[in-house]
């Protein structure tokens, strides 16, 4: 017999022997309660043996010790792994305003990027709205203009803002959902500025380069430190 059987048995034969004790003191008529006593233990034991040899291991395990309960960690779904599935699993946000101009700067910016590409561009725009020197909201960001022309080239490069590749829209709005939820910018080490290799910008030569992450640059200016 094992020893988990053994145990079992002996917790439930003194438990038994309990009740059969207070059932023999409490109901018995005669004047020597303990005269049927050993009778009763008997027969009693016999059942318990029989009971015992009935009950399967794993079910005598399970009687003794009872499954651990396992839970499931919350978020586990949407680590940050920049593939297929952390797309998939990302909640939609709501359609504001803030959201829009956030996935269309993903879409117009980067949607022939990887992933990771993509959410750095996001993290760049929501950098920025964290910076004294740019606008606080999204869609100020996305819109801004100098004189020396748009912060986000697609705003005025004469081009259509027609959406027309509706797998790249998807994958656009679901990384503005995480970063409109508060993901964590740790791609771009608070960058506010990004260009691809077919340019130079000026500010390039001041500035600290932070990242590069598929076919963009990323910086931010010397007097920043880096944001999450």
């Amino acid at each position: 017999m094992s020893m988990l059987k053994r145990w079992a048995k002996s917790a439930i034969v003194l438990v038994a022997l309990a009740q059969a004790v207070h059932a023999e003191t409490t109901v018995s008529q005669s004047n020597d309660p303990t005269a049927d006593l050993g009778v009763s233990l008997a027969t009693l034991f016999g059942q318990e043996n029989a009971a015992l040899g009935a009950v399967q291991a794993g079910r005598m395990t399970e009687i003794v010790e009872p499954p651990v309960e396992t839970k499931s960690t919350p978020g586990a779904a949407t680590a940050m792994t920049f593939d297929a599935n952390w797309i998939n699993a990302i909640p939609q946000a709501a359609p504001t305003p803030e959201f829009n101009c956030l996935a269309r700067a993903i879409y117009f910016e980067s949607r022939g990027e990887p992933i990771k590409g993509q959410a750095a561009v996001a993290e760049v725009v929501m950098n920025r709205t964290d910076s004294p020197v740019f606008p606080h909201s999204i869609c100020a960001v996305v819109n801004q203009a100098t004189a020396g022309g748009c912060q986000f080239s697609f705003i005025c490069d004469g081009r259509s803002d027609k959406i027309t590749d509706a797998t790249a829209w998807y994958v656009a709005e679901k990384v503005a959902s995480a970063y409109i939820s508060g993901a964590p910018r740790g791609l771009t080490q608070g960058a506010t500025y990004f260009h691809t290799p077919t340019v130079r910008p000026a500010w390039s030569n001041r500035f600290s380069m932070t990242a590069h992450i598929g076919q963009h640059f990323f910086y931010r200016r010397p007097d920043q430190t880096a944001m999450n």
